[in-house]
């Protein structure tokens, strides 16, 4: 008597689960790589018609025409605005640091500002930010 096997094997590869396997896949990374956004320093245009205000301003730093930055009223170098934040910024967690700068001021002395402040973020583990003080447009 010959016993006959109801399953037999069958050499094909079936691909339609290989497909949605993939087709998962590309929507998980489509969909993740929508949520990455970049560091990125969310600043106030220098011309603005928004009227909302920023917290008082623990600390205000201006940059002038020259170049010259000036950490409330007092003229220091670019070495020693880290230092002068770092004093200013003590105790503070979540302070706001206002930046006026004349408008032909070039952005990398803007970026230095930011970085100073950012650096100083990292030394006390604080979330202060870096806010652009803009003037209403005429």
């Amino acid at each position: 008597m010959a016993i006959r096997t109801r399953n037999k094997i069958r050499l094909e590869f079936n691909m339609s689960s290989m497909a949605d396997l993939v087709f998962l896949l590309l929507i998980f990374f489509m969909l993740t790589s929508t949520l990455v956004s970049p560091n990125a320093v969310k600043l106030l245009l220098p011309t603005s018609n928004s009227k909302t205000m920023a917290k008082p301003a623990a600390v205000t730093v201006y940059i002038d025409d020259k170049y010259n930055y000036y950490l409330e009223d007092k003229l220091i170098s670019v070495d020693q605005l880290e230092t002068g934040l770092k004093e200013k910024l003590y105790g503070e967690t979540e302070a706001s640091v206002v930046l006026r700068a004349d408008k032909s001021v070039e952005l990398q002395y803007v970026v230095s500002v930011i970085d100073a402040v950012n650096n100083v973020n990292d030394y006390y583990g604080a979330k202060n930010k870096v806010i652009l003080a803009t003037r209403p447009p005429k």
